[in-house]
């Protein structure tokens, strides 16, 4: 008698797209598409009206070099579709979640799918029936760290009200490229968007609610930084309950000003995103002016000091929020990657 094992349901459940100087907004509106980020193609004078009417991008464009390089780089985690999750990969696990240390280079969608059978095998002895898995938030291809996978639909409802509630609070540790900052805390609020098929970029934060061209509209994205090292002159500093300095607080209504003649410096930081915007923490540094290193659609440098990079360097690294079950608080960690460590002489 051939015994048959029932495979895991997996589900892909859609999570939300899961900072005081203040500037005066640029009186100057679009000239064209181009500076609207615009894809359509005005015929009419009412075309073109309309087309004046769109909020204005306050980041620039990404550079045309890095379609080639992007698609490498996908290219690349393509081929990872033929290796499996590492055990050593697995952060926890019980009956209602399993946490992975997502690596830096593959698709959530592939870290998914290739979550070891036997991590399952105890919750279908149990209930008789699979665990319904669903992917609780997702990283950009590049990004490592906690990846949070739920095991019910219950759960995983919780989970989504959790992150749309902004009840989970998230860090990340990056890797940028830029002079050093002047500040040791910061944070940033800004509009976030992208026209149809266009490039997320930032946009003021007077902008937020506005139309783009495509019909999408302008969120607001709030995200806070503390410097942990610059070239190396400092240390990895425990996770803390992050207090915003409202002195301290970029409301942005304008381009920011960047010098390129600057000296440059490696800068570790770690972000608190209140919110889940696409690329959130990445648009955020690049209007800083410190890109996160490797990070060439947001002009980030590809190479540095002698070493090509095939990522950005950006390690999502904890999760907390309250158990869903049984109430109690929880953090998850991802352990540093190598990078990060170097960087921090740890």
């Amino acid at each position: 008698m051939r015994l048959q094992v029932q495979q895991p349901t997996l589900f892909f459940t859609k999570f939300p797209k899961p900072q005081t100087c203040y500037f005066t907004t640029m009186a100057a509106m679009p000239n064209s598409s181009s500076e609207a980020d615009s894809t359509t193609n005005p015929n009419s004078q009412n075309d073109l009206q309309n087309l004046q009417n769109y909020p204005v991008p306050l980041s620039p464009r990404p550079p045309l070099i890095s379609k080639d390089i992007e698609l490498s780089r996908a290219m690349s985690a393509k081929s990872n579709s033929f290796f499996g999750l590492p055990t050593p990969d697995v952060i926890y696990q019980d009956q209602w979640f399993l946490v992975v240390n997502k690596p830096q280079g593959w698709y959530c969608e592939r870290v998914f799918e290739s979550v070891p059978m036997a991590l399952c095998e105890c919750d279908s002895a149990e209930s008789g029936s699979p665990p319904e898995l669903h992917l609780a938030n997702r990283l950009d291809r590049d990004t490592s760290g906690v990846m949070l996978i739920t095991k019910s639909h219950k759960v995983a409802s919780k989970m989504v009200k959790a992150f749309t509630d902004h009840k989970v609070t998230k860090t990340y540790i990056a890797l940028c490229i830029g002079p050093a900052p002047k500040w040791e805390k910061i944070t940033v609020k800004s509009g976030h968007g992208r026209s149809k098929f266009g490039a997320y970029r930032v946009y003021a934060a007077s902008d937020v609610g506005r139309v783009l061209p495509g019909g999408s509209m302008v969120k607001d994205m709030e995200t806070s930084f503390e410097v942990l090292s610059i070239n190396g002159q400092g240390c990895f500093k425990e996770r803390s309950e992050f207090r915003k300095d409202e002195e301290n607080t970029v409301v942005v209504e304008e381009k920011a000003v960047t010098d390129s003649d600057v000296k440059r410096d490696e800068v570790v930081v770690r972000a608190y995103p209140r919110n889940g915007r696409t690329h959130q923490i990445r648009l955020h540094c690049q209007y800083l002016g410190i890109p996160i290193i490797g990070d060439v659609k947001y002009e980030g440098v590809k190479e540095w000091k002698g070493r090509s990079y095939d990522g950005h360097e950006l390690h999502a690294e904890s999760l907390s929020f309250e158990h869903p079950v049984t109430g109690l608080p929880v953090t998850f960690c991802a352990p540093l990657p190598l990078w990060a460590s170097q960087a921090l002489q740890q």
